[in-house]
């Protein structure tokens, strides 16, 4: 087995390693989301008259919707199709009533999902040098030679990488860094759970670090479940078809790129 899978592992198992991970993954939830005023008073005025279309109409301008319901953002995209279809109104209006106004004010307004906030942090966690290298916008990071992280956004960071590293695959990175004169490409990933949208996550991951005739060493940054010992797909997947790869956690990130 690589042995940064394995040291990653042991982190995970055996130190405070959500503790240290907070350090790179602070999700800390936004506060409510604040309504517009006169768009709130027009859901107010609507639901005292019982207005079903008036209610759903001004409600779905609002980024958050109360209540999930399959026909929802059908009805975010065509707005025509509120006169079309008043039983589906009809339907949504009720559930609405029944939760009052205060719930759907509730609803509306509750923070975003950290899921939503985990992107930028690793970067932010980067900015911060905390690597121990400076953090160099792309002209610099050319012209220097010594070890470097690349400060760059998406687009920018996969033009880079086309351009000086033969990286031809569709997935954008999340690192690109240069140690002791290797360069070292990368995505970064928080795993929160098992199943769904956290395994599309991880494939992910594993696409870029295994596409084809790149110029750099390639890793896949990942944090989170995939480290807790047991028969999760994840987990036997890092021990068995990918147990050579480049595979590890941020937080023994900086140990592996000096050792390159």
């Amino acid at each position: 087995m690589n042995p940064w899978i394995q040291l990653s592992i042991d982190y995970a198992n055996q130190r405070s390693y959500l503790d240290d991970l907070f350090k790179v993954y602070p999700t800390i939830p936004d506060g409510i989301r604040e309504l517009d005023e006169k768009l709130w008073k027009n859901i107010k005025n609507s639901f005292k008259k019982k207005d079903n279309a008036g209610l759903i109409e001004n409600l779905v301008k609002l980024n958050l919707f109360p209540i999930k319901d399959s026909y929802v953002a059908y009805l975010k995209r065509d707005r025509k199709a509120f006169e079309r279809n008043p039983q589906i109104v009809a339907r949504l209006a009720g559930r609405l009533y029944e939760m009052g106004l205060d719930t759907i004010y509730a609803r509306c307004s509750e923070p975003k999902e950290t899921n939503r906030q985990i992107g930028p942090l690793f970067r932010r966690w980067l900015s911060n040098k905390s690597l121990g290298v400076p953090y160099l916008k792309a002209d610099e990071f050319l012209n220097k030679k010594g070890n470097a992280v690349l400060n760059a956004g998406d687009a920018e960071m996969m033009a880079f990488a086309r351009k000086h590293l033969n990286y031809k695959h569709p997935k954008g990175l999340d690192f690109i860094a240069r140690f002791n004169g290797k360069y070292v490409i990368g995505e970064a990933k928080f795993l929160t759970d098992f199943g769904g949208h956290q395994n599309a996550q991880f494939n992910d991951a594993i696409a870029t670090i295994k596409a084809k005739n790149v110029n750099a060493v390639k890793v896949a940054i990942l944090d989170g479940v995939l480290y807790i010992k047991g028969n999760n797909k994840m987990y036997r997947d890092i021990t068995t078809r990918y147990k050579k790869e480049n595979i590890l956690s941020s937080l023994v990130l900086r140990e592996f790129l000096f050792q390159l």
